[in-house]
């Protein structure tokens, strides 16, 4: 009787470990790809990278691309059910989207400043936690 209370305890305690592990991933995975897609523009705005060509631009971006893929990669392996994580595939795109989505809005309203958030954006998050919601349900 103990042997099995530890053993649910330990799997429930992994699989909520292994949950955290996958979504501390994926954020930090994100911020990596918001900077890869869309920093450049901003380097642009501050003149930084103006007289580069744009493989230079490509190779900075792909730079810090690979930082996004060294996190996302373990990520996905961790979380999916397939290896023993807690997320069906369905499950890990949808969290993966919005975490993106998060991490893009502060990243808008922080490094570009002339960009707001607007009453149709927030809809939008609203139907993106629905399918959260939907996609969790048993």
């Amino acid at each position: 009787m103990i042997k099995t209370i530890f053993l649910q305890r330990f799997i429930l305690n992994t699989n909520t470990m292994k949950a955290l592990y996958t979504i501390l991933l994926l954020i930090f995975s994100n911020i990596f790809m918001t900077f890869a897609w869309y920093g450049h523009l901003k380097l642009h705005e501050m003149k930084i990278t103006n007289n580069w060509p744009l493989i230079g631009v490509i190779l900075l971006s792909w730079s810090m691309a690979f930082f996004e893929y060294s996190l996302q990669i373990p990520a996905n392996r961790i979380g999916f059910e397939g290896n023993g994580g807690p997320f069906s595939l369905v499950q890990l795109k949808v969290i993966q989207e919005v975490i993106t989505l998060i991490i893009f809005a502060a990243f808008t309203m922080i490094f570009f400043q002339g960009e707001t958030l607007k009453w149709n954006h927030i809809a939008a998050a609203v139907c993106l936690v629905l399918a959260v919601y939907f996609v969790f349900m048993k």
